[in-house]
């Protein structure tokens, strides 16, 4: 035999080789896993904020290897844009079971999730909101439901016992939104801040794609209220907060995670350091992991974690660590699989109650000083907000 068809033969072992082991690498299934959060419009910073979550949870686990029932899987994420429109969320969540989705991360939005999950209900598709904080969201009953993130119910009145507690405030003047987030939240703070015996001097209505405030904040000033309570996004919270300050309007802006990004300071500007806001979490920065998270991510997308990057990146692996409990990636399986989780991401424990919120929900005081978002207190069952939350205010 000659060298030269020696050498053909060996190159053609060489093809079959290569082709055999090309074949056994595409023996991974393809497993999609949806996305949703408004990737366009005034909200679309904490959209993509949340999707870099989610993708950089996917890469990982992709290039660690997923393995489940003995087979190999390889998680695509369906990413797409509601714009934060409800009407908009309903059409994508129904895109996104007829891609064959085997479940969802998301909505951001309460306004958007709520409508969304009776989509996902109906297709038995489990949906993990990272971010919607409206208790409305899980009360309809729905099996499909579930969030890593706690709830206005305890968000709202942490913030008005800072404001009672730390702030002293005796009045407070409340706005809100409109949608169901903001108002859902301010709702919260008002019923709580009446227990706590503050006269709410008023409760105004804007809406979320406002963008003159002066009206409003007008008649506030003439209130002359300790606090003002503002239910809403950056997008909105932040000039309402530089246009209180332009005012002369002196009291504490109260708000939630909506309000509680690092685009604030862009917002509001030197206003920003009037603001004490809260996000319906564990503190990134005093996890175990935490600051390893924000260092990855950053290098990974270019820039720092706004609010909820770390909590569609622990939704991720809750739903892959149900695929592994259920030893199968079909929705009903991974939906069976869900009550029964117990995972620890890199914002603490995850645990459901029955509704499919969280067990250990934690509440994040924050403040704005020298240009960076400065934590204040984190709030839990068993560490009321206190200590620390009073200083350097």
């Amino acid at each position: 035999m000659t060298f030269r068809r020696l050498a053909t033969i060996g190159a053609l072992g060489g093809i079959v080789a290569l082709s055999i082991g090309a074949a056994h690498a595409q023996k991974a299934t393809i497993v999609k896993i949806g996305h949703v959060a408004p990737l366009s419009g005034p909200n679309a910073e904490y959209g993509k904020d949340t999707e870099n979550g989610a993708r950089m949870a996917v890469e990982e686990i992709n290039k660690r290897g997923l393995v489940v029932g003995g087979e190999k899987v390889t998680l695509e994420l369906d990413s797409q844009d509601d714009a934060g429109d409800p009407k908009t969320a309903t059409q994508v969540a129904q895109k996104l079971v007829d891609d064959n989705v085997v479940a969802v991360v998301g909505h951001m939005n309460s306004g958007t999730s709520i409508p969304a999950s009776k989509i996902y209900a109906d297709a038995g598709i489990v949906q993990v909101s990272p971010s919607a904080t409206n208790p409305a969201y899980t009360l309809n009953g729905y099996k499909t439901a579930y969030r890593v993130v706690a709830t206005d119910a305890q968000q709202g009145p942490v913030l008005a016992e800072y404001a009672a507690k730390n702030l002293h405030a005796k009045t407070v003047a409340i706005v809100d939104d409109a949608t169901a987030y903001g108002q859902g939240l301010a709702d919260q703070f008002e019923s709580r801040v009446k227990s706590l015996g503050l006269t709410v001097l008023s409760h105004e209505k804007t809406t979320d794609k406002a963008v003159d405030f002066r009206a409003i904040l007008t008649k506030i000033k003439s209130e002359r209220p300790d606090v003002i309570m503002y239910g809403g996004m950056d997008a909105t919270g932040g000039p309402f907060t530089k246009q209180a300050r332009e005012l002369a309007i002196n009291a504490r802006v109260l708000g939630g995670d909506g309000l509680c990004a690092d685009s604030l300071e862009k917002l509001a500007g030197e206003a920003a350091g009037n603001v004490v806001c809260s996000i319906a979490g564990g503190a990134l920065e005093r996890q175990p992991n935490g600051p390893d998270f924000a260092a990855r991510f950053k290098q990974r997308f270019g820039q720092n974690v706004q609010v909820n990057a770390p909590f569609a990146y622990d939704a991720v692996y809750v739903i892959a660590d149900a695929m592994q409990r259920a030893k199968s990636t079909k929705a009903a399986d991974i939906l069976a699989a869900m009550p029964r989780t117990d995972y620890t991401g890199v914002l603490g424990r995850i645990r459901f109650d029955s509704r499919g919120d969280l067990k250990d929900g934690a509440i994040s005081l924050y403040r704005y000083a020298n240009g960076k978002r400065t934590l204040i207190d984190q709030c839990t069952a068993g560490h009321p907000c206190g200590g620390d939350a009073g200083k350097a205010m």
